[in-house]
């Protein structure tokens, strides 16, 4: 059987720093790579978790509960709220964390890529959540209406910067899409019903928000968009039924945006390697590049083999990737991961 093309690392791996990351990416993966992340270390490894800390320094948004809610790395969990009669609009919102990350993190990149170990051509890829998740998340009820356009002009101002410090050849942007799924879905994530807070239909306005996102990135700057469906402890807060409802999303909108994706990546649950899971891909969009998230840490390059078989009746061309990041995966099995991609991957 043809091997896929390519791999992706979806964002977050699990060493402790960008150097490890990269170095050990390229040397496992180099020719099966067009762009390398810095494996979202530090206060980024639990994803958005490290929000609420940064909003929660901001006059007019307060904490919600007295008791800090400890979420490893010395993280505050505990929700966010506005201050009773505050206007958001007079909230001066901190720097959220990821501009200052990926400039940071691309200087070890450069470096890496002068030295050799990263190939010429690769390019740097900076994962950003999308405001929705961060909204939806931490905030409750009209504070979500209030607040959401402040926050997504803060995300928009931190992309604005990485497009600014990053030579636009070099960058790669990825979306991280994953409460949007959960609203789609109806789903109840981690004890939470995830629902919409806008007037009119909410699938609209799902593809309007990820659609200006897409559009936001600089046209010379590559744009990924990562559908998701959560990993908190290797595990989706929702398993989809197929790849339908990925597909519809994947699709609207590629149709809204006034430019394309780079590339799309979609999950594979670990159990679907039957033909229903697939069978809407057939309906998918033409991509750039389309990498389906079917290698997994149990059952390795045998279990992705699998998988690859029941795709191709439906999608002949793709890469492989993880369903999510990696970062939360068990210490010790990261390598071992990044090998299963080069063993059932070919190089560009």
């Amino acid at each position: 059987m043809t091997q896929p093309q390519g791999a992706l690392l979806v964002g977050s791996v699990n060493f402790d720093d960008a150097e490890t990351t990269m170095r050990t990416a390229s040397e496992l993966l180099g020719d099966r790579l067009r762009r390398i992340p810095d494996g979202e270390v530090g206060k980024r490894f639990h994803w958005i978790m490290f929000q609420p800390d940064v909003l929660g320094e901001a006059e007019g948004i307060e904490r919600v509960g007295d008791e800090p809610i400890p979420f490893g790395a010395g993280i505050d969990a505990r929700g966010l709220r506005l201050a009773e009669g505050v206007d958001p609009s007079t909230i001066a919102i901190p720097p959220l964390g990821y501009a200052s990350a990926a400039i940071e993190s691309y200087e070890v990149f450069r470096r890496l890529r002068e030295e050799g170990v990263i190939a010429e051509g690769t390019r740097f890829e900076v994962a950003l959540p999308t405001p929705l998740a961060v909204i939806s998340s931490f905030f409750q009820g009209a504070d979500r209406e209030a607040f959401e356009v402040y926050y997504t002009a803060a995300m928009l101002r931190e992309l604005d910067e990485i497009a600014e410090a990053i030579p636009h050849d070099d960058l790669a942007i990825q979306w991280d899409v994953a409460s949007e799924m959960g609203i789609i879905e109806g789903a109840s994530g981690y004890g939470a019903l995830m629902d919409a807070w806008w007037d009119g239909d909410v699938f609209t306005g799902l593809v309007a928000r990820l659609a200006t996102l897409v559009d936001a990135v600089p046209a010379d700057v590559e744009v990924g968009v990562h559908l998701c469906y959560g990993d908190a402890g290797e595990h989706h807060f929702f398993e989809p039924t197929d790849t339908a409802h990925l597909v519809a999303y994947a699709n609207a909108v590629a149709e809204a945006s006034d430019r394309a994706f780079t590339w799309l990546h979609l999950p594979v649950p670990i159990d679907r390697d039957d033909e229903a899971y697939f069978a809407p891909l057939a309906d998918l969009l033409p991509v750039n590049e389309l990498y389906l998230g079917l290698v997994h840490r149990e059952d390795g390059a045998e279990g992705a083999e699998r998988r690859i078989a029941a795709a191709r009746k439906y999608v002949p061309t793709f890469g492989v990737a993880t369903e999510c990041g990696i970062g939360r995966a068990p210490a010790g099995s990261t390598e071992g991961i990044l090998r299963t991609h080069a063993e059932v991957a070919a190089a560009w």
